[in-house]
């Protein structure tokens, strides 16, 4: 009897704690995202044009304004003014060393050609014999490269549950195992501590049930 109440019980926090944390999660971030509004003049403002506030209309608004500044910097009239504008803050102290080294990681993100967190990796990590899961950040050119006697990969070895905190790692290339993993799923494999294990067919498997005959109907 206590054994099934257990499996009930069980069975029952499973399905509403992911059910719950993704609400609380989805409504914080809509609220969040919400304070966009508040650069509209108050006249302007939703709750005082409708009488009623719109939860998510400020996620329209920010996918809006991402939409129409994408356009604007596209043409050349927008590209010759963030030049101008990257030049004066240039010149600026403080300011540009947080400017360009956030325009800096965000290009190497977004950009289409970028390598940044395409690739979920493994490498040999404390020791010999015991393996980590790492991500590449980076296809290394300059002085890290010229200065060691191999050519490495820069990777992020990120801490479990927090994958935000970690370490950045210059690994030989030959030392460094490709997984077929997604990086979504690589991230909630080290969140989960392990238990959250990606599923995945092994070549043999596939080749198996590639020459495997159909069963007749």
């Amino acid at each position: 009897m206590l054994k099934t109440l257990r499996k009930y019980l069980v069975t029952g926090l499973i399905l509403w704690i992911p059910l719950v944390v993704t609400f609380l999660v989805v409504r914080f971030l809509i609220g969040f995202v919400d304070r966009i509004l508040l650069l509209l003049p108050e006249p302007l403002r939703p709750e005082n044009l409708l009488g009623f506030s719109i939860p998510g209309l400020g996620l329209l608004l920010a996918v809006v304004i991402l939409l129409f500044s994408g356009l604007f910097v596209t043409n050349f009239a927008g590209r010759r003014l963030v030049e101008i504008g990257d030049r004066i803050v240039a010149r600026i102290p403080l300011v540009r060393g947080i400017y360009s080294s956030s325009k800096q990681v965000a290009e190497t993100l977004f950009a289409d050609h970028s390598t940044a967190f395409k690739r979920v990796l493994l490498v040999e990590y404390p020791r010999r014999g015991l393996w980590s899961m790492c991500f590449q950040t980076s296809d290394l050119e300059g002085e890290v490269q010229y200065r060691t006697a191999q050519q490495v990969v820069c990777v992020f070895l990120p801490t479990t549950p927090n994958p935000t905190s970690g370490y950045v790692l210059f690994v030989p290339r030959d030392e460094l195992v490709a997984l077929d993993m997604k990086v979504d799923e690589g991230l909630r494999f080290i969140i989960s501590l392990g238990v959250a294990i990606p599923r995945w067919t092994s070549p043999e498997a596939a080749k198996a049930s590639l020459a495997r005959p159909e069963t007749p109907q």
